[in-house]
């Protein structure tokens, strides 16, 4: 095991990391901007480096300042959490390069799962389904061939990105020329790369994911799924393990697709395959994310497994304890608790927070990096808690959210914590029915959106 590592990330995910050193009896070093001078990972870590101003391309997505701060501290590796540099193969690179040890995927790897085409042809050549679409990147003449053969809707989306920026629906020929443009420009904003590719839209779908484990030598561990279908913006608010739309029989299927895909790869670390499945309960590879995910918490509490120490492990060359397929017990939930006011269309809300009181009981799990008095700055992301529940089964379960929602006391900033607990009274959501729709679907029923003034993207 590494005896000090560089955590190159803030907030939320670098206190999760420094608390599973401290279980490991590794040391953290963490980074920080001059925003982030007094946030409390910097208080937690070891020993903290000041890397850049608060503009993150000028600190926490500056390479050389990141790998200096590794080197200098006499770091032996580096776990990159999530957002920021977590799926760039230039950072992971980087790290190999300077005997930094990459607590994630080969770089290799990095760059073929970060180009949504390359991705999609090593998916299809490990024999998982693939939405249909086009077979790499498209000019506008060919995405109308293309939308006129598979049909309409289709989603245009980035070739070289994720996270619902440069995608755009598209329901009739006559909008797809202004979507193009419109998607195309974002896509090179947000990657320094237009390219778009088209695919098939699939109605009624939900978003399921499979969360995997890889040794780097071809042995997988998969950790069943999460349903991830409540979003905004094709970012997620609500995320619960086991899926409701699963049955014994799919989920077998998709763990099997997954791990296939993830032996060919010869993946390395944690990782989550994320698929759309239809109406019918076919499902359809879209992408995969190459680290840890936001809402690994729910798959931490159905199985019992820790995926940051996992990916420790992994990284410093003693594997994993098992492969195959881990078992779930119980029923779980995650709720994130965003600085934002869904009453304006999601915005965000930085501001400092004058009470946080979050909940506390049985088979509750709150991660978060604010504290009382804590000023969100409008720099970062709005995440401001995770509130994760367990219980025996998903009733149970969803009571349990709902009573720690209730508990947590927010005040200062507006919040989608009311969203949240309108989500889960809701009789949509309580079915275990609802789809990737779904906020269009009930928005006339959820009085936190007040519906008569939002304008749901």
């Amino acid at each position: 095991m590494f005896n000090r590592i560089l955590i190159a990330n803030r907030g939320e995910v670098a206190i999760r990391v420094i608390r599973a050193c401290r279980d490991l009896g590794v040391e953290a070093v963490a980074v920080y901007s001059t925003a982030d001078r007094e946030s409390r990972h910097v208080r937690l870590a070891d020993r903290a480096v000041h890397v850049g101003p608060p503009a993150a391309a000028r600190s926490y997505l500056n390479i050389a300042s990141l790998v200096a701060a590794g080197e200098t501290t006499g770091c032996e590796a580096v776990h990159p959490g999530w957002g920021f540099l977590a799926e760039s193969a230039a950072f992971a690179r980087a790290c190999g390069e300077n005997d930094l040890v990459f607590i994630g995927p080969r770089p290799e790897t990095i760059e073929t799962m970060g180009d949504k085409v390359e991705a999609k042809n090593a998916m299809a050549a490990a024999g998982l389904p693939l939405v249909p679409g086009s077979n790499g990147p498209a000019t506008p003449d060919e995405a109308a061939e293309v939308a006129q053969a598979v049909g309409y809707p289709v989603l245009l989306k980035a070739a070289a990105g994720g996270g619902g920026r440069g995608m755009r629906l598209v329901e009739r020929p006559d909008d797809l020329e202004g979507a193009y443009q419109t998607a195309a420009a974002e896509a090179e904003a947000a990657f320094s790369d237009a390219a778009l590719y088209v695919e098939k839209a699939v109605k009624g779908a939900r978003h399921v994911e499979i969360q995997v484990l890889g040794d780097g030598e071809g042995g997988v561990l998969t950790l069943g799924e999460r349903d991830c279908s409540v979003q905004r913006r094709h970012q997620k608010l609500i995320e619960e393990g086991p899926s409701p739309a699963l049955s014994p029989e799919l989920r077998k299927e998709m763990e099997d697709a997954a791990r296939r895909a993830c032996e060919q790869l010869r993946y390395r670390g944690a990782g989550t395959l994320e698929f759309l499945l239809d109406e019918e309960g076919r499902f359809y590879f879209i992408e995969m994310n190459t680290r840890l995910q936001v809402e690994h918490p729910v798959t931490e509490l159905l199985t019992r497994i820790d995926l940051v120490k996992a990916q420790l492990r992994i990284a410093a060359g003693e594997g994993l304890e098992r492969t195959g397929r881990a078992a779930l017990d119980g029923h779980a939930l995650e709720v994130r608790v965003n600085a934002e006011d869904p009453a304006r269309n999601f915005l965000p809300a930085p501001g400092t927070l004058t009470r946080f009181r979050p909940p506390l009981g049985p088979g509750v799990r709150v991660d978060t990096h604010v504290e009382e008095g804590y000023r969100i700055p409008p720099d970062y992301d709005s995440l401001i808690a995770k509130v994760i529940v367990w219980a025996e089964d998903r009733p149970a379960a969803l009571a349990r959210a709902l009573r720690a929602l209730s508990e947590f006391e927010l005040e200062g900033v507006p919040t989608t914590r009311e969203l949240a607990m309108d989500i889960l009274r809701s009789k949509a959501f309580a079915s275990g029915a609802y789809t990737t729709g779904f906020l269009e679907d009930v928005a006339e029923a959820l009085p936190a959106l007040a519906a008569d003034k939002v304008k749901l993207p």
